[in-house]
């Protein structure tokens, strides 16, 4: 069996068993409110309107909208163009039905009980089938959300997130089990591969350990140890495949090595038959997927078929590769090829980033496409949304992996975030705003003033790279700290503002999918003054909403966890409160927004600003892997996965920072830029 070279914590025998004593006595205690919530459900007054005749319409149009950023049509349907691409990497709303149980579940012994509580809540008017007849106050009650203004417990809160990701869960479980994708309104699901690929499964693995919630988790681990199989004739997105699939079994095998008492199995013990079933797992699909970096060039293809070993270009965008997808595998391969010893998988890698950099992309800032056959950019837009975002987010956290040993990777940080700040970063009018905007012809071209809901995982991970995962206070102490790093915090501070205010600008609060701005022509520089608004007036005629404009192609919400992200480190990083506030507004506003009737579970919405809101049925698996995730840490102690000690990988999977060793070294050099092929400017010219 393979060994995890970490070493696995001691385990105090004595603490284990008081703890999974402490869990079952939970249980039993709460076991008997839960299965009273459940009976007393009666559907939010805001629920999405299922019955919209315009719906089947909507529905087409949008399946038109997604083919546009597909990535074609791949064998046995992964990924076609006639359904919604679960990508998280391209721009394309779900919530609770907080049903907790299902009657056949229960015990019989709390049956009379349930019974009774039942009875008198019809008689009080609370399961009434009639949402509008109960009151505006009420809308929340279902899942206990009424606010006490004098105190916060966020404690309380984050058994909210737990009960939102259990109702969601249960219903996947209930419906679609095995499958790939859930439709929670119509309760049903679908295989993207002939015996499944645990697309939804693995991916909320680490959820349920962090949540404690053992017997959904060895559930999941039965259907691993019996049904799951890589040796598939499937063709597999590489990018999608290697954050989801392997990040999730290796997050998996880490947090059941290294905290043995989350979410406590006999299964993967020390010593246990099952020991090893995550990293064999994960070994197995790595070898599959290192097919794609069998390029003249060694950028991956964008495809994987998975039986056969083979790398597939992309069927779009002239064969090109995202330049996004390409480089976000390295945090990924790097840990596993720790854990195994297998240097293959860190070469392959650290290949792509030395590829990229030889490009030597003008300030820092690389085009959304990347050839795999000879490693060139394809066109010149550059933008921090879809198919740009996440190259900039692995690079600092590839520093961050590896203990700070491989300066190269901050030195491209540094240099990439001075580019955005010269050429992207600009003020809205007529409130001042700070945004990241694209400029989808090149640096030397117009701008435009649209941010992808992507782009809002940027304020979390400047803060992130100007501390190191310390906290602000922690990190103005030392010697390193500087001017620089100063005007990066506040540049974190007023994205977040921005992001936040396209949750605040739509009617439901859930933001949409992507946002314009209104900016002055010539755009203003970054170093011109600005001040937005401190509040977001409620008003809907303020000055401020003026500054936001969505489009009626773009007004979709899919569940998104980069807000939310963003919140989780700007929470744990400047400890202002606020942040917090702000996630518990948004948790709320799923809530109240788009839960599914009958007891389905959530939803993404197809127009979040329109209320009721209209559905588009489809549960998106990073729903569970990172935005209740993020919810649930934003709500937790900071002691719990303290940012200084791991990374995150882009899909939440948590991996352990750690010290690369004598096995494993930057093997590549940033080459002088006087080597660099033809500038934007020779191009032009």
């Amino acid at each position: 069996m393979i060994r995890d070279p970490f070493g696995i914590h001691s385990k105090n025998v004595f603490k284990a068993t008081a703890f999974r004593a402490a869990q079952n006595i939970k249980e039993v205690a709460t076991q008997a409110g839960a299965n009273a919530l459940e009976m007393s459900f009666s559907i939010p007054k805001h629920v999405p309107n299922f019955g919209d005749p315009g719906r089947a319409l909507e529905d087409r149009a949008w399946a038109a909208l997604s083919r546009r950023g597909g990535g074609g049509v791949l064998k046995g349907g992964l990924f076609e163009s006639d359904t919604l691409p679960m990508y998280k990497d391209k721009p394309y709303a779900y919530a609770p039905s907080m049903r907790l149980r299902p009657w056949w579940r229960r015990k019989k012994a709390l049956g009379a009980v349930t019974v009774v509580v039942v009875f008198l809540l019809y008689l009080l008017g609370f399961f009434s089938g009639h949402p509008q007849a109960k009151t505006s106050g009420s809308a929340l009650s279902w899942l206990g959300l009424a606010q006490d203004k004098d105190h916060v417990d966020w404690d309380e809160r984050r058994k909210h997130v737990v009960d939102a990701f259990e109702v969601s869960w249960d219903a996947y479980e209930r419906y679609a089990w095995g499958k790939d994708e859930f439709h929670p309104v119509t309760k049903n699901g679908k295989y993207m591969a002939p015996k499944g690929l645990g697309w939804i499964i693995i991916d909320s693995l680490d959820t349920m350990m962090l949540m404690n919630l053992t017997s959904r988790l060895q559930h999941a681990r039965e259907w691993l140890s019996t049904s799951l199989t890589w040796d598939q004739d499937q063709d597999v997105n590489t990018f999608e495949t290697t954050i989801r699939m392997l990040g999730g079994l290796l997050s998996a095998h880490y947090l059941s090595t290294e905290y043995p008492t989350l979410a406590p199995l006999t299964d993967d013990d020390e010593g246990a038959p099952g020991e090893d079933l995550y990293l064999e797992k994960a070994r197995d699909l790595a070898d599959r997927l290192l097919a794609a970096f069998d390029s003249d060039s060694g950028i991956p293809y964008a495809s994987v078929n998975l039986a056969e070993y083979q790398g597939l270009p992309s069927h779009a965008d002239g064969g090109a590769s995202s330049t996004a997808e390409a480089t976000t595998l390295q945090l990924e391969f790097k840990y596993l090829a720790k854990l195994t010893g297998e240097k293959n998988f860190w070469d392959k890698v650290e290949k792509v980033m030395e590829v990229v950099d030889d490009n030597h992309p003008k300030d820092g800032l690389v085009p959304i496409y990347i050839y795999a056959t000879n490693g060139e950019f394809r066109g010149d837009n550059i933008r921090l949304g879809s198919r740009g975002d996440s190259y900039y987010e692995y690079l600092i956290k590839q520093y961050l992996q590896t203990n700070k040993q491989e300066p190269v990777y901050e030195e491209m940080w540094d240099e990439a975030l001075a580019g955005v700040r010269k050429h992207l970063v600009t003020y809205t009018e007529p409130s001042g705003f700070t945004i990241i905007a694209e400029r989808p012809d090149g640096l030397d071209y117009p701008m435009s003033p649209k941010m992808d809901h992507l782009v809002c995982f940027m304020p979390g991970t400047i803060a992130l790279a100007a501390t190191g995962g310390i906290t602000e206070a922690e990190a103005r102490k030392l010697p390193t700290w500087s001017k620089k790093k100063d005007e990066e915090m506040q540049l974190a501070r007023e994205l977040m503002h921005t992001c936040w205010g396209m949750y605040k600008y739509m009617k439901t609060g859930l933001a949409a999918e992507i946002t314009y701005f209104n900016i002055p022509n010539p755009p203003l520089e970054e170093s011109a003054p600005h001040q937005a608004p401190a509040e977001f007036d409620e008003d809907p005629h303020a000055a401020w909403r003026k500054d936001y404009v969505v489009h009626s192609n773009d007004v979709h919400n899919l569940q998104r966890p980069e807000t939310v992200e963003s919140l989780f480190y700007m929470w744990r990083i400047t400890g202002d409160v606020k942040y917090r506030e702000w996630g518990w507004e948004m948790f709320k506003s799923f809530a109240n927004y788009t839960a599914v009737e009958e007891r389905g579970g959530f939803t993404s919405l197809l127009d979040a600003n329109t209320i009721p809101p209209t559905v588009k049925d489809n549960m998106e698996s990073f729903w569970l892997a990172e935005t209740l995730k993020y919810m649930y840490l934003l709500f937790s102690p900071n002691d719990l996965l303290p940012l200084d000690k791991i990374v995150l990988n882009t899909e939440a999977h948590p991996f352990p920072r750690f010290d690369m060793g004598p096995l494993f070294s930057t093997g590549w050099q940033r080459k002088p830029k006087e080597a660099s092929s033809k500038t934007t400017e020779e191009k032009v010219g």
